[in-house]
């Protein structure tokens, strides 16, 4: 059958779309892949003006440039980012560029493919202008996201940094409850674990400083007076002296023999030849001569049949279930009340933080609450962990040690106390000053976060 002319007409149209439909998309192919040269081309384009004013330093032209260039998703983004933050970093210190400078960091951080060298840049950064924390918080993240050594060693080799406070006190105690007693002069008062004082130095004793408050002596006088220095509650008996106040439990001295008194200062009947400060809801006590451990009913958890107690310069000397017991010349673990046979020849109370520093053959280490060496016997002195840290004396200078036993603060001071907030109280020519780590967070397993 012949085709009609109309039929003939439709089939050439049909060949003519087809040719234009195959030019159209042959078109279109060129033109992206057109654009996406000149995406290429102009990126470099731009880049290769922005090289001619860093040649000659002049960075404020420089920049509009560069922020162009990176507007380009093309091959050369990364190097016209490194140069806009060079330009940044020149002209730090004018209005806005810091934001802008850690604005671009933040994007480069930010992608999944993020490497290590961005993340130190971003720390270094921010500890060159004191921002610790911020430092701390994107090394802990790029390490959490790309396991790098080299953020890992950056990370512990600068978390023991510390500053020097300008607070500076004849004698201090140990901290406790945020707060540690702080002596100037013939006089005591409180201060912050940093060494802020809020009770001033106005008193011949103060207590710890616990439940909003301490108990104070002055001319005679024993009252509780809280963080403003108000006085909260005045003792009207006849108690002489006194001990440290926690659990609601202060040992009050009449006649000779100690007291357990509450924190309005009202004593109780039972007497003691002497009494420890309560930790954990415990505290050493002494009858008869001999000594055990008590709870807050004044019951014995470990009765008065022993030659001493190890007992902190607080006097505490429970914690965590254990206390060491003192019977002739062998100090004795003790847990949940009972003897674990374990012997030492000293022996520091355990901490919250469960390690204690022990002695054996005349050197110091560190065990855990099971009696297990987690750290060898190879110090001249030490203080159990605070805030996983531990005071240790080499020769005759004190330093830090972490739970991993590595020296983190090198030995240096004349004498040192455990770190409590992140602070601790140190020795150096001239008296007690307090040194509060860059980095306080710290975890107990490893010796550090990795």
């Amino acid at each position: 059958m012949r085709e009609t002319k109309g039929e003939k007409i439709l089939k050439r149209s049909s060949r003519l779309f087809l040719v234009l439909g195959l030019v159209a998309v042959f078109a279109i192919s060129w033109i992206v892949v057109l654009t996406a040269q000149s995406a290429d081309e102009k990126q470099a384009e731009l880049i290769e003006q922005a090289v001619s004013y860093f040649n000659d330093e002049i960075y404020v032209l420089a920049v509009p440039i560069l922020e162009e260039a990176i507007g380009y998703n093309a091959a050369r983004t990364i190097e016209a980012e490194n140069m806009l933050k060079t330009a940044y970093l020149n002209m730090m210190g004018q209005p806005g560029v810091n934001s802008l400078y850690l604005d671009l960091l933040d994007k480069q951080m930010n992608r999944a493919n993020a490497e290590p060298a961005i993340f130190i840049e971003a720390a270094m950064f921010n500890m060159s202008r004191n921002r610790f924390s911020d430092a701390f918080a994107i090394l802990k993240d790029g390490i959490a996201r790309t396991q790098s050594e080299e953020l890992k060693t950056l990370y512990e080799n600068s978390r023991y940094e510390y500053r020097m406070g300008y607070s500076n006190f004849d004698e201090v105690t140990q901290a406790t409850g945020g707060a540690i007693g702080v002596r100037r002069g013939d006089f005591w008062g409180i201060a912050s674990s940093s060494g802020s004082l809020f009770i001033p130095c106005d008193y011949d004793k103060v207590s710890t400083y616990s439940s909003g408050r301490a108990v104070v002596k002055k001319g005679g006088v024993i009252y509780a007076v809280d963080n403003s220095n108000n006085r909260l509650a005045l003792h009207k008996d006849n108690a002489t002296d006194f001990g440290n106040l926690s659990n609601d439990r202060i040992p009050l001295l009449e006649d000779g023999k100690w007291y357990l008194g509450n924190g309005q200062l009202l004593r109780g009947a039972t007497a003691f030849d002497e009494l420890g400060m309560y930790s954990e809801g415990y505290a050493a006590a002494r009858n008869g001569g001999k000594w055990g451990v008590i709870d807050l009913a004044a019951g014995w958890l470990i009765p008065c049949e022993y030659d001493g107690i190890i007992m902190d310069a607080l006097g505490r000397a429970y914690a965590r279930g254990a206390v060491f017991v003192k019977q002739g010349s062998s100090v004795i673990l003790f847990i949940d009340g009972a003897s674990t046979g374990q012997e030492f020849q000293d022996a520091r109370p355990f901490s919250s933080e469960g390690y204690a520093a022990v002695k054996k053959n005349g050197k110091w280490g560190f065990i855990d609450i099971t009696g297990e060496v987690k750290i060898d016997y190879q110090f001249d002195d030490a203080l159990s962990f605070g805030q996983h840290l531990a005071a240790v004396k080499q020769g005759e200078l004190w330093g830090y040690i972490s739970v991993a036993g590595k020296v983190v603060i090198e030995p240096e001071f004349l004498e040192a106390r455990s770190f409590y907030g992140g602070s601790a109280p140190v020795m150096i020519d001239g008296g007690w000053r307090f040194i509060t780590l860059l980095e306080s967070e710290t975890e107990t397993t490893g010796g550090g976060l990795f």
